[in-house]
């Protein structure tokens, strides 16, 4: 569908042509005057109301997103955040006080991480919660290609990984997920669960892209134990693994890399 068709799918309207701007993997994304139009092709059943879902949830919970103004299975239609200058503390101190909260327990709907599925998951123990939602679809969709890390992987999360208590999530923390605006930072696609904050720590560390500026502010309000310091590759194979997946072994050597680092 057309981003205009979706405007008027969702009964409005605006003069502006659409301009298109940065997307992911599947969607096609446009400004349309007051409003970012998201489409796709192809796209799997439940990936536009997840990230909307995703998206209400962060709000919820005090971090600053694009308000959701219509979702559908053919897309989604978002408020336009306009651009801004970088205040890397200002996103410290949101995401200190996004991580810093508390949930009644680990717990994740049926979402996506990209376009891949990922399965509902509530309660229990975390190790066990983390790799049966996260490392296990992904090690599965990718054992043919791993030339023999796979026993490796699973090795990994035979060890209790540290914990803090479970915190919300973005999910998918790499710098492309990040706006800058006149009013402060804004997140942007998440794949929202409930968990350690170690695996939003860990995708912010693995493509670079946040400042010691950030950390420095980062540590000053919410200090990071070395236990989950030295945790930070594991939960780094979750992202490669799904990076093998999308676009093939390429990402086979920084996945070596993080497995005999942990």
């Amino acid at each position: 569908m057309d981003p205009r068709g979706l405007l008027r799918r969702a009964g409005l309207e605006v003069e502006a042509s659409p301009v298109p701007l940065h997307g992911g993997d599947i969607s096609r994304v446009f400004r349309l005057g007051p409003y970012v139009v998201k489409v796709a092709e192809g796209a799997p059943s439940g990936l536009f109301p997840a990230e909307a879902e995703g998206l209400r949830a962060l709000g919820a919970r005090g971090v600053r997103v694009p308000r959701v103004v219509w979702v559908g299975e053919e897309g989604l239609v978002l408020e336009y955040l306009p651009e801004g200058p970088p205040d890397w503390e200002a996103l410290a101190r949101m995401l200190a006080d996004l991580h810093r909260r508390r949930e009644p327990a680990y717990a994740a709907p049926p979402g996506f991480l990209g376009t891949f599925p990922l399965p509902g998951r509530e309660g229990g123990e975390w190790t066990e919660f983390f790799y049966l939602r996260a490392v296990e679809p992904l090690l599965r969709a990718t054992w043919d290609l791993l030339e023999g890390l796979g026993p490796k992987v699973e090795s990994l999360f035979r060890k209790p990984l540290p914990t803090e208590g479970p915190a919300p999530l973005h999910g998918d923390l790499w710098h492309g997920n990040l706006r800058f605006t006149p009013q402060g930072p804004a997140l942007l696609d998440p794949s929202f669960f409930v968990g350690e904050r170690g695996v939003d720590l860990a995708m912010m560390r693995l493509f670079g892209g946040f400042p010691e500026a950030f950390w420095r502010a980062y540590r000053a309000l919410y200090p990071i134990p070395q236990e989950v310091e030295r945790a930070l590759p594991r939960y780094q194979v979750y992202y490669l693994l799904a990076h093998v997946h999308f676009f093939g072994k390429a990402y086979l050597a920084p996945l070596w890399k993080v497995i005999f680092a942990s």
